[in-house]
């Protein structure tokens, strides 16, 4: 029961955090995109030299949740660190499919990009973090190859979409369910109705059609990682050898947040050259926290 105390923990905002009054964002619901959830919030840190700036990405597993769920307490924080803020909403995949979300993110970073003059941001420091579906996305941006539309007609296409940086809680590097049947403890990936209802397909045996398998490729982020991708501060709650829930519903949300996501990539990366920051239960590491992570890779010192 702890360890499930423990991922729940990172996935859900404390009654501490909901008692905390929110800054009010400088502007509020700017449209980044044509549908409705195409919007974001963005605090404006004070500051006469350009500023830094982090972008939050909830999660809610691709079909749930919203940019309110950052903690008022990180936006202060970062605000007083003369770091700028900004939380996006994304489609759902319940009725946007993959890879609608991704895509929204990464429009989104641009447009945070385009308004960059406007906004006083200094586009050589921008970093992202999130849980779970938000942690995937955060690096998928971070590790994919630019994505900029260099001859679009659209000017916000033309941004980068290069990060300096990320924070993740729970995240996963891949939905390659056979990897994770083989890799994460439990044994309870395979039979998951959620990759059915992501991947938009009738079972799970669809997953294995070429054109699924090449979208599922195209989102693992560990597969675009390169030596030339930013650092990550990772945190899981649970450590590689904790025992295994014996209650189904809680080994659903374990298995797929599990820390064997997160020692493989970090692996990945210590062979690459890339400072990965591993957090899990019982592992001390010096920063504690993606706020002290943050203000170490994005403020001037």
């Amino acid at each position: 029961m702890k360890t499930i105390a423990l991922v729940c923990m990172l996935f859900t905002t404390s009654l501490f955090a909901q008692s905390i009054t929110s800054p009010a964002p400088t502007f509020q619901d700017v449209a980044y995109g044509s549908h409705e959830r195409h919007v974001l919030d963005f605090w404006q840190a004070e500051s006469p030299a350009k500023t830094p700036l982090v972008v939050f990405i909830h999660g809610g597993g691709f079909v749930a949740g919203g940019k309110d769920k950052l903690r008022p307490q990180d936006v202060s924080r970062y605000l007083d660190a003369g770091i700028s803020v900004a939380s996006i909403n994304y489609r759902y995949a319940s009725t946007d499919p993959f890879p609608a979300c991704f895509y929204d993110a990464r429009r989104a970073l641009q447009f945070l990009r385009f308004k960059s003059r406007e906004w006083n941001i200094d586009t050589s420091r921008i970093g992202a973090w999130g849980g779970s579906a938000g942690a995937m996305m955060s690096m998928w941006l971070a590790f994919h190859d630019d994505m900029a539309t260099t001859d679009s007609s659209d000017p916000v296409e033309r941004e980068s979409t290069r990060l300096a940086c990320i924070a993740t809680m729970g995240g996963q590097i891949t939905f390659d369910r056979h990897w994770m049947e083989q890799s994460i403890p439990g044994n309870m990936i395979h039979n998951n109705p959620a990759f059915t209802r992501l991947f938009n397909v009738p079972s799970l045996a669809d997953l294995d059609q070429p054109a699924t398998r090449k979208l599922v490729r195209e989102l693992s982020p560990i597969f675009h990682l390169t030596k030339d991708d930013p650092p990550i501060y990772m945190g899981y709650g649970m450590a590689p050898n904790a025992p295994v829930p014996t209650d189904s519903k809680q080994l659903k949300p374990w298995a797929l947040h599990h820390v064997i996501f997160g020692v493989t990539l970090k692996t990945r990366m210590d062979a690459l050259g890339i400072p990965a920051h591993l957090q899990y239960p019982g592992r001390q590491i010096p920063l504690q926290s993606i706020p002290d992570f943050f203000l170490k890779q994005l403020t001037i010192k």
